[in-house]
């Protein structure tokens, strides 16, 4: 049914393991920016999928990550699996399927700000991934277990995540969820909404954006802290981020919240950023779980993270623009200097 690539990276014991759950696909970008689809004269391919950004963004500034997840066994699937591995990601638990096809996007930034999405998966391999086939030394060895919501759109897929997402609690895995909505991909509003929420309250991290707030509550304002409070914190929830795209982020813990402010940049290409983000504080967390008590170290933490996400958005496509440590250490001492 499914094969396993062989994976290079030795993980024995890696107590700040991030291992990232879900899929990975292929972009296609145009070549040419702010046209629709039908307008693009012509398209470049790119490695794309959440939680695989995810994953290379951690080992690109020095973490620990491994990815769990299915691809075709086909050229564009072989692709993405050397990626990973030419990023230094774990790779054991990749299953590569020999009837379904790697997964497809057309993705554009409109002349409007607004992304297109086209996506190619009836069924695609990342959607047939069974309970069977998941690599549970990997979630034994976690610190932190990371996941989005496109996973819980079909079965198999589905109860495959909810079974890893057991291992990992029982695991002792802080696990750490990003929705990261795709409407295009689900039946319905509905049907996204309810199985979003489904999950809510057995996450420990949760990153959201504003639209995603406004989606999720029904229309409610997402810079309204009640709305956040009364709606969308759980009592088990150790971090909430609410990202802002170039304005920052807003954090929300059981014993205190805040805002730190985004790092304005030019921007070329938004892709990936949130993801860029989202490795820069699974990375420091990884290091270091007291942050969640620790609000000095926090908004250090998201500040560095949010300069992940300033840094990418300066380059075209998502895993070739993640920065390094030193990077992003080097663009938060430029952006000091010059306040």
């Amino acid at each position: 049914m499914a094969t396993t690539p062989n994976s290079d990276t030795g993980l024995e014991n890696n107590k700040s393991l991030v291992v990232c759950f879900g899929e990975m696909l292929i972009d296609f970008v145009p070549t040419v920016a702010g046209v629709s689809l039908a307008e693009a004269p012509a398209f470049q391919k790119a490695p794309g999928g959440a939680p695989a950004n995810v994953a290379v963004g951690i080992t690109r500034l020095g973490g620990s990550a491994a990815f769990i997840g299915k691809v075709g066994d086909d050229e564009f699937g072989k692709m993405l699996a050397d990626i990973l591995k030419e990023n230094n990601v774990d790779t054991s638990g990749v299953r590569f399927d020999h009837n379904a096809r790697t997964a497809l996007a057309f993705v554009t930034l409109r002349a409007d700000g607004e992304r297109e999405f086209l996506f190619f998966r009836n069924p695609s391999a990342d959607m047939l991934l069974h309970e069977s086939e998941l690599e549970i030394s990997l979630l034994q060895q976690a610190k932190i277990f990371h996941y989005g919501s496109i996973s819980l759109i079909d079965e198999p897929c589905r109860s495959t995540h909810l079974a890893a997402m057991s291992i990992a609690k029982k695991c002792g895995c802080i696990l750490s969820y990003d929705p990261n909505l795709r409407l295009a991909l689900w039946p319905s509003a509905e049907f996204a909404r309810k199985e979003i929420m489904s999950i809510w309250d057995q996450a420990d991290i949760i990153k959201i954006s504003e639209d995603e707030i406004t989606f999720l509550t029904g229309g409610d304002d997402p810079y309204d802290d009640n709305v956040v409070l009364t709606k969308l914190f759980h009592p088990n929830l150790k971090l909430l981020i609410v990202t802002e795209g170039s304005e920052g982020c807003r954090y929300y813990t059981q014993n205190f919240r805040g805002r730190v402010a985004g790092i304005k940049v030019k921007a070329v290409d938004t892709t990936g950023a949130g993801d860029a983000f989202v490795g820069g504080i699974l990375y420091n967390i990884a290091s270091d779980s007291s942050l969640f008590q620790d609000e000095k170290g926090l908004r250090e933490a998201l500040l560095f993270a949010n300069a992940c996400g300033a840094i990418t958005v300066t380059e075209r496509g998502a895993i070739p623009a993640m920065p390094t440590k030193e990077a992003v250490l080097r663009f938060l001492a430029q952006v000091t200097d010059q306040k």
